[in-house]
């Protein structure tokens, strides 16, 4: 299945408890159709002391949150995503305003 977000993407989270938050993707964990959005499903994790942490501690690190559950921003508003193929490359194109979010690469065939 083609994915309708890459890396670098300004998205909106749609659905779950950060419902509407906006950020930017700073990375896609394609084995489990996830992404981590930066700013965005923060979660707390406790450090255990350490040799390298000696302190121990808390972080905050940004949780990854499901494809489906984001999409691309366009006029401050989610857009579903179409690709289009013209002259034999493969183009990422918003449904919203039909604004062009990238080329995806050479089409097949």
């Amino acid at each position: 299945m083609p994915k309708h977000i890459r890396k670098g993407d300004q998205v909106i989270v749609t659905s779950g408890d950060n419902k509407g938050a906006i950020g930017e993707i700073t990375e896609v964990l394609t084995k489990s159709d996830q992404v981590i959005v930066k700013g965005v499903n923060m979660r707390t994790k406790h450090l255990r002391r350490s040799q390298l942490n000696p302190q121990g501690g808390t972080v905050t690190i940004e949780a990854p949150i499901h494809i489906s559950n984001v999409s691309p921003v366009v006029d401050g508003k989610p857009s579903r995503v179409r690709f289009e193929t013209k002259d034999g490359v493969k183009s990422r194109v918003a449904v919203r305003g039909g604004k062009s979010l990238g080329q995806v690469g050479r089409a097949r065939g």
